[in-house]
């Protein structure tokens, strides 16, 4: 019999694990330079938890069931795991909070394709306490800073916002604004054509379908329609981000009013950051201000602003495979030790942990299977190893140079 993985899962090997590394510390760097801090949460959680916010479907979470008949399942996204722990467990903390994550998610697929992935690597952040202007930016800036550390300059960000969607959802009916909704998130405009619509809610529909473009033209768009209060002030706020985002110049911005959901998670602006080089755009990451959700968790149901972006490891994998930057080979050791005789064996482990006691980060490997000379000079040169450290019976090392 040979063992496979199990369906949907795959292994890393050293190289895969370098290349992915690669893509980890940088964004990391950036998280850190930003001022944020890590969070680890856990990879099971209850399925209430999940649920909660409605940000997933049920059946997309691979459940589990423990002897004590709680519904579990493997967390599918963060957002959810990282707003029941702040809630419960840094109550005191100050706000904002910046935190981080870098780990894995599991999603079911309900495709038919044999061996469909579920397991899936993130890198991500969620900005805790602010709202607003400044936090919006942030973030925004913060995904060009993550995308620029990779060395990647041909991407756009598609910029939404929930407020506005939903008031100009407003003008139709209670019973129709779930189908006018999904309708438009989906760019199907086959149902908005047979919806029961008068010609004006048809017409209406219709350009919500058809805001997307440049900030200015979309601006000017959405600012002739009959929006309601808040929705006038969304658009106020979503200018003021626009500008702001356009004197940074870091990156291409387009204007999508019909980048909606069809959940109620994401209250404010929305986005989804898309690359340019392929001939079929590439979402490398998306996210979003939620200001409800952390209030579904709170024990007063105290409501605590956020937003918060995801970026896809496998998706800027792909990407970065054809600029030649990510490793092409697993990190070389830089010492190979050999123990000339079984009684230089102390001796030689002492001297491979002298070399690694360096400041400087040094791999050091020990000989272990006592090979003769030219099979050892041989295998240092297959691994790429540098240097040589014979040790003699007293303890002396001779030092060989393969370079």
């Amino acid at each position: 019999m040979v063992y496979q993985p199990a369906a949907g899962a795959r292994d890393l090997l050293p190289l895969d694990v370098a290349k992915k590394r690669w893509i980890e510390d940088r964004l990391q760097q950036v998280f850190h330079r930003w001022g944020y801090h890590r969070i680890i949460t856990s990879t099971l959680e209850r399925m209430d938890t999940l649920m909660a916010g409605e940000a997933i479907q049920r059946q997309m979470v691979i459940q589990l069931q423990n002897s004590e008949d709680d519904e579990l399942g493997l967390r599918p996204e963060l957002t959810a795991s990282i707003a029941r722990t702040v809630v419960t467990r840094m109550a005191d903390v100050t706000y904002p909070q910046r935190l981080y994550y870098n780990a894995n998610v599991f999603r079911r697929t309900w495709e038919s394709r044999h061996n469909r992935q579920q397991e899936f690597y993130q890198a991500g952040v969620e900005l805790l306490g602010a709202g607003g202007l400044l936090a919006n930016a942030e973030v925004l800036l913060l995904v060009a800073d993550c995308l620029a550390a990779l060395g990647l300059r041909q991407w756009h960000l598609i910029l939404g916002e929930a407020g506005i969607t939903r008031s100009l959802l407003n003008a139709f009916g209670a019973n129709l604004q779930d189908k006018v909704r999904t309708a438009i998130a989906h760019l199907d405009r086959i149902t908005i054509d047979t919806l029961p619509l008068s010609d004006e809610l048809r017409d209406r529909a219709r350009i919500m379908m058809d805001l997307r473009g440049p900030s200015a033209e979309v601006l000017q768009k959405v600012s002739s329609l009959d929006l309601d209060e808040q929705g006038q002030q969304a658009v106020n706020n979503l200018k003021s981000l626009v500008e702001l985002l356009e004197s940074e110049k870091k990156f291409s911005l387009i204007l999508d009013l019909s980048l909606i959901q069809t959940i109620d998670y994401y209250t404010g602006i929305v986005f989804e950051v898309v690359n340019d080089t392929e001939s079929q755009a590439r979402i490398l990451g998306q996210g979003g201000r939620y200001d409800q959700l952390l209030g579904l968790y709170h024990p007063q149901g105290e409501n605590i602003p956020g937003i918060g972006f995801v970026l896809n490891i496998e998706d800027l994998y792909q990407v970065l495979l054809s600029t030649g930057q990510l490793p092409q080979a697993t990190p070389a050791s830089n010492w190979l030790v050999v123990p000339e005789t079984p009684s230089a064996d102390a001796s030689a482990f002492a001297y491979a942990q002298k070399l690694r006691d360096s400041t400087h980060l040094v791999r050091v490997e020990m000989d272990l299977l006592r090979k003769d000379t030219d099979a050892i000079r041989q295998y240092a040169r297959d691994r790429g190893i540098a240097q040589i450290a014979w040790i003699k019976a007293d303890g002396s090392p001779k030092i060989e140079s393969l370079r």
